[in-house]
């Protein structure tokens, strides 16, 4: 009985002193990959996002992000990979340099100056419009509508 406790207690102790080690798996979760992947379009399909693009070459793509994550690149070098492969349009986001900037500014731009324009035409529209100055004669006898002088003629003979 007491060598069973002494062996017991024994493990225990060991138990506490030693750990088992796992091996982590080099392999990037997909989660990973498609953080990498939705700041990129699909080279081949339009406007297509990298992550969600069905076809082969797009699978083939995210399995060599994948690799590259794997090899230790980080997101930024391996935007650069395929900016250098396949030019800035598989970008999701347009870098702010060069000429790309106007991608930034000129949306907000348009939409002010049509909210101005559109404000000015309204002010222009809801005044009320003046009527012209006409001369001392006419102001005194206004003109008549010939069907206007017949229907008060009719209605005299009412009477």
């Amino acid at each position: 009985m007491k060598k069973i406790l002494l062996t017991l207690a024994l493990t225990f102790l060991l138990s506490l002193f030693t750990s088992v080690v796992f091996a982590q798996d080099p392999t990037p979760s997909d989660d990973e990959v498609n953080a990498v992947a939705s700041q990129l379009y699909c080279p081949v399909c339009e406007s297509t996002p990298l992550d969600v693009c069905p076809t082969e070459a797009c699978r083939q793509w995210r399995d060599l992000i994948r690799q590259q994550l794997a090899d230790g690149m980080t997101e930024d070098q391996i935007k650069q990979y395929f900016v250098d492969n396949y030019g800035a349009r598989v970008l999701a986001e347009p870098p702010k340099q060069g000429s790309y900037w106007l991608f930034y500014i000129l949306p907000p731009v348009i939409i002010l100056a049509g909210a101005i324009i559109l404000f000015r035409s309204l002010k222009a529209w809801s005044k009320p419009i003046a009527a012209p100055a006409s001369s001392g004669a006419e102001r005194s006898e206004p003109s008549k509508d010939e069907y206007v002088s017949k229907f008060e003629e009719e209605l005299k003979k009412r009477k």
